[in-house]
């Protein structure tokens, strides 16, 4: 198994060797769960999402409920990894004809790079991919985001984490970069407002002033 630039992603065999009971995975076999979870959260306080983007689908299952809780009228996926790419193409993941949905075979650095996607998403999704960016990459994409979404739906393994996959999993991604919990909130504050679990907002477009989200005792 191999990696080689980000804008390869992960191999064939990657794929058949780690995802090999998908169903049993955060993000695939409660994929439905998630994005109940994102829509309830935005719903209490009237947060309208029309738009979104997914940061790195993978296998598109979450991706997929998402948009069927949405209906957004505008989305985007990008996979670096062209075996799982290909297999959502071809599967077809829009919820309704009338979503304009897009999928591009590219990674989050160079999709940041890219200045013609400088148009901002309502929610994005970004599950397990930072711990695969280097520690300049993170910083480097972390001020486009913010930009670039409006809301974040988030999650990375730290160390600990990663720790636990190996114990209780006998997982170890050989690939995944080790970083605690301060690390990444100590980054991650720089750009977004932690307003719930995983739900992240991003500080170019809302302040404390401004914000939809009412719980203000919540925001850190």
């Amino acid at each position: 198994m191999t990696v080689k630039k980000g804008s390869d992603g992960f191999s064939k065999e990657y794929w058949e060797v780690n995802y090999s009971n998908p169903d049993e995975m955060d993000g695939i076999g409660n994929a439905t769960n998630h994005a109940r979870y994102i829509k309830a959260t935005m719903d209490l306080d009237f947060v309208d999402i029309s738009s979104v983007v997914d940061l790195g689908f993978g296998l598109g299952h979450l991706f997929e409920a998402v948009m069927k809780e949405f209906i957004p009228y505008r989305a985007l996926g990008i996979e670096p990894s062209k075996f799982v790419y290909d297999q959502v193409k071809e599967r077809g993941i829009a919820p309704v004809e009338s979503t304009k949905l897009k999928l591009l075979n590219t990674d989050l650095l160079s999709w940041c790079k890219d200045e013609k996607f400088s148009k901002h998403f309502d929610l994005g999704i970004c599950t397990s991919v930072f711990q695969y960016l280097s520690d300049e990459e993170v910083r480097e994409v972390l001020p486009v985001l913010s930009k670039r979404v409006k809301y974040l739906y988030f999650s990375v393994p730290t160390n600990k984490e990663l720790d636990r996959q190996i114990e209780d999993l006998e997982f170890k991604d050989e690939y995944a970069i080790r970083r605690s919990r301060s690390w990444y909130q100590k980054e991650i504050k720089k750009h977004f407002t932690f307003v719930s679990s995983r739900i992240l907002e991003s500080k170019h477009h809302f302040q404390e002033e401004n914000t939809f989200f009412t719980d203000l005792l919540f925001r850190f």
